[in-house]
């Protein structure tokens, strides 16, 4: 699957780690290397823009799908080699914003970046169904439980309908000593099954630390889990895990997306839930800095709390 670069993750049900999947699949080819960009496609219940500390008037995906901006004014780093493209929180955004603009945006950072992760809203609706048949391949991500299963079958057919291709299926929260066969699972939804993510007493952990699970656990089974599954994707033999914080790693400054700029302070009317688990994770101008231990700290509380 090396030759595929652009991923949509989804899931047909919320509440399954399909942001923390995100998330940690791109961290893990960001610190082999890998210039990647996160891209929050969810353009009705987008959260992104108050994970990477931006203000109500900062620049987002929906100012570029409305024609006012250009993708780099809505790409900010989180840290070396990975940088995200949120999208706007507000009702009047999402209204202005046309989602047939998004292949275009796709294009654009399909030619800068390595690897660009789509992270897809749940649900059934016409910006939710689009990423499906932009990206190179699905990533469908589910839990063992059947209702959830139940709901991957719907992605997997939406996906179809959209003209796109499902690379496979990953099974999160999953538990050594189950009796459940995740092969099973991914048979009877006749896609291959490409690794499975088990329960991690860290992720809770991490939540407070601030750090998505490849770091701040890195040699934990999750870790493991997601970084062989980056690994599995790309092709690759990932380099052993960094034990730098987010913090020191946000200190690169080769990324063309990175910026001196002093970041903005968070939002205070943030959408910081975590749609991918409740339905389910300063200036404009050039691209700009995010706050690389508020981000990793919103995205994973988000998913924790729910």
């Amino acid at each position: 699957m090396s030759q595929e670069t652009v991923y949509a993750i989804a899931s047909g049900k919320g509440g399954v780690g399909k942001t923390t999947t995100t998330v940690n699949i791109g961290t893990a080819l960001a610190q082999a290397g890998k210039r990647v960009a996160v891209v929050d496609v969810d353009l009705g219940m987008a959260n992104l823009a108050g994970f990477v500390s931006l203000t109500p008037d900062s620049t987002t995906l929906h100012d570029v799908l409305a024609g006012d901006a250009s993708i780099e004014d809505a790409t900010y780093r989180l840290a070396d080699n990975i940088v995200a493209v949120p999208s706007g929180t507000g009702l009047d955004e999402y209204a202005e914003a046309s989602p047939e603009g998004l292949g275009d945006v796709i294009n654009d950072l399909r030619t800068a970046y390595d690897y660009v992760l789509l992270d897809v809203g749940a649900g059934i609706s016409h910006e939710t169904v689009l990423p499906l048949g932009l990206a190179d391949a699905v990533l469908v991500v589910s839990t063992p439980e059947p209702a959830a299963v139940q709901d991957s079958k719907k992605t997997i057919e939406l996906t179809a309908r959209a003209n796109g291709s499902v690379a496979g299926l990953v099974v999160t929260r999953t538990h050594p000593g189950s009796d459940i066969s995740y092969e099973e699972i991914a048979a009877r939804l006749e896609i291959p099954l490409l690794g499975t993510v088990p329960e991690d007493s860290a992720a809770r952990e991490s939540v407070y630390a601030g750090t998505p699970l490849v770091v701040y656990n890195a040699e934990g089974p999750a870790a493991i889990a997601y970084r062989t599954l980056a690994a599995d994707l790309a092709g690759i033999e990932l380099n052993p895990p960094s034990t730098r914080s987010s913090s020191e790693s946000a200190s690169n400054t080769d990324d063309p997306a990175a910026s001196t700029e002093t970041p903005a302070e968070p939002a205070a009317d943030a959408d910081t839930d975590g749609n991918d688990e409740s339905d389910e994770d300063d200036e404009t101008g050039s691209s700009q800095e995010a706050a690389p231990d508020d981000v990793s700290s919103a995205i994973t509380e988000a998913e924790s709390d729910h």
